[in-house]
């Protein structure tokens, strides 16, 4: 809800548990009073800061007010010139060449409803209340718009603003900022979370203090370095404890978020386009708007906050066919047969694939022209008759007959410089003209700031997608910018190709997901190198990682449930050694991580004994009845390895991590414990469950396995009537007709006592005997329960 006091001079904006305000200062100006929980206001009186003298050395904003100095003030927008010296969230170079911005109040409008623009991503809502804020600049022919809009049920008000040139010169951005946030001094942690290929999403939490933390990405798109979702927290907090701000950019480019402390204490917060690269030339009568930034506050600690985000990107940024939709259970051909393709091999794989219970086969790279490594093809987008001799129809109706869904992989942003396309257009390459160009995977960029670009890419993938009866695409995205160039823009245009660029895919997107609508659509960038909510504006889901370990799975997606709900991140089970890290973890725990998303398979089924396949078909068999809450409950960190206060060992590991995700209404819950290294003499774990009703009664049991008695290698002689020499024929032979059963976990108790007291759960081997009631959990083990209502 958005209410204006005061007579005009104070504005609150109020969620389900949360208020924003700000008020009209006399000088014109817009004042930031609050952001936090929800609190009652009839006045700004007692909320603005008293100014009687500008402290020490600052400057005045003018003799008619000068009790204070901007370089103090909690503001709702900074600019430059003015005496503000803190990160501004506007810089722009006017027609005379100053750089002095002074934009002040001129009126506002409020309305309910607001509704996507079809060539720039945003979030959607009939229910949203939208303010918009108009602002002049006092001394040059500039108008800026401030656009908050209200999601009251999620707890989320999203920021932007336009900036419209009504003069006659032209201007330059260097500098526009999405959002800003000013707070009055306080213990603040900015929490980033930041990794690289196969690693992302690791969170790092730094204080607040004398210099600025940023958080961005340079290389063209939002980055597996340091993704675009942050948070601040005030004070004490951990996942339910606490007060957190969570901030995001619904934004797929180059990103800036920067976090200071004045030397008064204020900490400020800006987010928006990374001005590094970026400078835009603004023309009379045109306008640039900002990307959406997306904020949300939780006084109860971070699991409430991803809560909120949680719902308002599924409620509000995902949209199409499969906004709702569950999810198929897919194989993916990539790790089974990376470019070693041919349609015989993928039949085999699909029948395979179709016996153990998957739904949609997914032929990844290598199915096209000349494809048979990363150097060449790539632009080309015709199948290669030696490996698809049929082409795509062919294999896809073969496919199809089985019973099962077909999907492909593509990259069409990209170009070989040994392919066709390249040959015909080397000018679609984004390079810099006679100068020596580096690549990334042996590629290059084709530069969509060109329109005949774009148009050629909606052609091409509208042939490859009307081919056949495709369900899903995998549009990948493989290297980062490098020597940002475009022909077909002026020199000093240059700084606008990264903007542009993201502007072009997001009309590539557009039209081919309003052409194709029935096809499931998963981003993909090396995994997440383009994780972020512009992407997610066009496809419901991204993959992940291209790491598939099931451990630093573990940590990765629990980085990215800060931020990002768990229907739209995919999960693939693939074989060990895990071909990222040569780890070796249990199948069981392979399959419990994957659960937590949208599940899918990475593996070669041919190669899989018959007892690992038979479990494959039981796990295909769980995904399917539990699916609904996987993909769409509540989900809650319960523990992660980064905070477990014992690491049982030198080797930096944390030992437990823990989820629930619990249905919305409270009557079902699936929990997740998982540990890292093993520890002798640690036996213990207490299963702490979410999201469940206190006085509900609720029956609680594990998911039950079998598990191959070598894993305790010699130790089998404690119980063997003659000794059995380890991976022996003996020892095969008992282990290919004995498996040992798990314990069984079974438990009725309240939601509250589940939740408060824990479930005390069966004891893990630990070095002191095993039996029936002892859970056979060696490194990297975990388990999953099922929670249901009882009776």
């Amino acid at each position: 809800m958005i209410t204006v006091k005061s007579d005009g001079r104070l504005f609150v904006l109020d969620t389900s548990k949360t208020t924003y305000a700000f008020r009209l200062m006399e000088s014109g100006h817009l004042e930031h009073l609050y952001y936090g929980r929800k609190i009652r206001l009839d006045s700004d009186d007692g909320l603005f800061e008293q100014n009687e003298f500008a402290p020490g050395n600052t400057s005045v904003y003018s003799p008619e007010n000068s009790k204070f100095s901007m370089e103090d003030i909690r503001l709702e927008v900074s600019t430059i010139g003015k005496g503000d010296l803190r990160e501004p969230a506007l810089e722009l170079v006017n027609p005379d060449g100053s750089m002095t911005s002074d934009f002040v109040y001129e009126s506002h409008d409020v309305s309910k409803g607001k509704t996507r623009d079809e060539d720039f991503p945003g979030s959607y809502g009939e229910d949203a209340d939208v303010l918009k804020v108009y602002l002049k600049d006092k001394e040059n022919a500039l108008s800026l718009i401030l656009i908050y809009s209200v999601f009251e049920e999620c707890d989320v008000i999203t920021r932007s603003c336009e900036l419209i040139n009504n003069g006659d010169g032209d201007v330059v951005i260097e500098r526009i900022m999405s959002t800003q946030l000013d707070f009055d001094a306080g213990d603040y942690s900015f929490v980033t979370f930041n990794g690289a290929w196969a690693g992302e999403m690791n969170k790092n939490v730094q204080k607040a203090g004398s210099v600025k933390l940023v958080n961005s990405s340079s290389g063209g798109a939002s980055s597996n370095n340091a993704n675009p979702f942050v948070m601040l927290g005030r004070g004490a907090f951990d996942e339910d404890y606490g007060e957190v701000y969570g901030i995001n950019l619904i934004y797929s480019g180059n990103h800036y978020t920067c976090v200071e402390k004045s030397p008064f204490g204020k900490v400020r917060l800006v987010s928006g386009i990374n001005p590094q690269g970026f400078k835009w030339n603004l023309s009379k009568g045109e306008s640039f708007r900002s990307p959406e930034a997306v904020m949300t506050y939780s006084a109860s600690g971070c699991n409430t906050m991803s809560h909120g985000m949680h719902d308002f990107i599924n409620g509000h940024v995902i949209s199409g066919e499969w906004k709702d939709r569950l999810r198929p259970v897919l194989l993916n051909s990539w790790e089974a047969a990376y470019f070693n393709i041919s349609e015989s091999k993928l039949m085999r794989l699909a029948r395979r694939a179709k016996k153990a219970g998957i739904e949609l086969f997914v032929m990844d790279d290598g199915w096209f022209k000349g494809r048979n490594d990363d150097t060449s093809s790539l632009g080309d987008w015709t199948p290669d008759p030696k490996k698809l001799p049929h082409g795509i129809k062919g294999i896809c109706d073969k496919i199809r007959r089985l019973g099962l869904d077909f999907g492909i992989w593509v990259e069409p942003e990209m170009v070989n410089e040994n392919s066709d396309l390249f040959r015909t257009h080397p000018e679609w390459a984004m390079k810099i003209p006679g100068k020596p160009h580096s690549t990334g995977r042996n590629q290059m960029l084709l530069d969509l700031t060109r329109v005949e670009v774009q148009d050629y890419i909606i052609d091409a993938m509208s042939s490859v997608f009307s081919s056949a009866e495709i369900s899903y695409v995998k549009w990948d995205y493989n290297r980062n910018f490098t020597d940002v160039y475009s022909t077909s823009l002026p020199f000093w245009k240059q700084g606008e190709v990264a903007h542009r660029y993201i502007l072009g895919l997001y009309r590539v997107m557009n039209t081919l997901t309003k052409k194709f609508p029935h096809i499931l659509f998963e981003g993909c960038a090396s995994g997440g190198n383009r994780f972020d909510l512009g992407i997610l504006s066009y496809f419901p889901q991204i993959w992940a990682s291209d790491d598939t370990d099931a451990y630093q799975r573990a940590v990765i997606q629990n980085g990215y449930s800060y931020g990002y709900p768990q229907s739209c991140y995919t999960c693939h089970i693939s074989d060990v050694p895990n071909h990222q890290s040569l780890r070796r973890t249990p199948l069981d725990t392979r399959f419990n991580v994957a659960l937590f998303g949208n599940t899918g398979y990475e593996c070669n089924l041919c190669d899989l004994p018959k007892e690992e396949f038979e479990e494959v078909k039981r796990q295909i068999e769980f995904i399917k009845a539990n699916r609904k809450l996987m993909q769409f409950g509540r989900l809650w960190r319960v523990r992660s390895f980064d905070d477990d206060p014992y690491t049982g060992s030198s080797s930096g590991y944390g030992r437990t991590l823990s989820w629930t995700v619990s249905s919305k209404d409270g009557s079902e819950a699936m929990s997740l414990i998982m540990q890292s290294l093993a520890t002798p003499n640690q036996s213990r774990d207490v299963l702490y469950v979410r999201g469940l009703i206190d006085d509900a009664k609720y029956r609680i049991e594990n998911r039950t396995n079998t598990y191959d008695l070598r894993g305790f290698g010699g130790l089998v002689n404690y119980v063997a009537p003659f000794h059995v020499r380890q991976d022996g024929f003996i020892h095969n032979v008992i282990a290919r007709f004995y498996k040992m059963p798990s314990e069984k976990e079974s438990h009725e108790m309240y939601g509250d006592a589940m939740m408060y007291a824990g479930v005390h759960i069966k004891p893990r081997f630990a070095s002191l005997g095993y039996n029936e009631n002892t859970r056979y959990y060696p490194d990297f083990g975990s388990r999953i329960y099922k929670i249901e209502k009882a009776g």
